[in-house]
């Protein structure tokens, strides 16, 4: 399939469908017993649920998809060189695999598509426990289910709800985000940890959050959520407020309904020295 004649729209419904199907797959292995192995940590895990919906996806885009590069998180690269081809996909089989193995019913596929240079064209995330899937097209908005989404018209931090993650590395890592759980605690409504990346860009999406921030996730755990949640009104950057690898990576990245954005900034920039809302008086 050349990139000139590539159909967006047709592409994005092939990928619907696919991220359904290997929800499918995660539901079906959800209800056996837990098996799970560690990766480059002993809290970065593994399933066979990962690798089975993993290996499902690869060979449906593959089929759909034979000039493109594809991205996925437990096996590497596949099809043409990543240089050569007109498009890449970026796959996350099973976003939340920690709390997969724990049972804890909060998880997703993620697919996306990107050009070379990695900014995503499309994307769908799907949560097979929910039955919601997001999705969304660059210049061709974003839904939830078919409802188009909106983010939320929160404009100050203290009526904010805050959503981050830790990196794999918190143990030992020096910048394990502890300290800016704290600066976000005492300046918005509250700060969330979901478990999966994916779906903490798409709730900001749906104005189900407001901002969401995290240091340590890959590109498969973001890409498809940041055409998403543009598509719906949101803003994505950098801790610098810039558009960067770190950005559209995942590494250092601020997600929020535009309002809040340089808020979000100010607060990991100065940390303690950010400024405290004001409480209201008593009445």
């Amino acid at each position: 399939m050349k990139t000139n004649s590539l159909d967006l729209f047709a592409a994005l419904n092939t990928a619907e469908t696919i991220a359904r199907q290997a929800g499918t797959i995660l539901r079906q292995f959800y209800e056996r017993p837990r098996q799970s192995v560690t990766k480059s940590t002993v809290i970065d895990l593994v399933t066979e649920a990962d690798k089975t919906s993993e290996a499902f996806i690869v060979k449906a885009l593959r089929e759909a998809f034979p000039h493109h590069h594809i991205n996925g998180e437990e096996g590497g690269g596949y099809g043409p060189s990543a240089e050569d081809a007109p498009y890449q996909w970026w796959v996350d089989p099973l976003d939340g695999t920690t709390n997969f193995a724990h049972r804890f019913p909060v998880f997703a596929v993620s697919l996306a598509m990107s050009t070379p240079d990695h900014h995503p064209v499309l994307g769908v995330v799907h949560n097979p426990m929910y039955d919601e899937t997001y999705k969304g097209l660059r210049g061709g908005g974003a839904m939830l289910n078919g409802r188009p989404l909106q983010v939320s018209d929160v404009d100050t931090l203290a009526q904010a709800l805050a959503v981050t993650g830790f990196p794999y590395d918190a143990w030992t890592a020096e910048d394990n985000n502890a300290d800016r759980i704290r600066h976000f605690l005492l300046r918005t409504q509250g700060v969330r940890r979901v478990g999966s990346a994916a779906l903490d860009i798409c709730n900001v999406a749906a104005g189900r959050s407001d901002l969401y921030w995290e240091r340590g996730p890959q590109p498969w755990d973001v890409q498809a959520g940041i055409v998403i949640v543009e598509e719906a009104g949101g803003k994505v950057t950098d801790y610098e407020g810039g558009w960067s690898e770190d950005a559209y990576f995942g590494h250092r990245i601020v997600v929020t309904n535009s309002l809040l954005h340089d808020q979000a900034l100010e607060v990991i920039r100065l940390g303690d020295a950010a400024p405290l809302p004001i409480m209201p008086d008593k009445a």
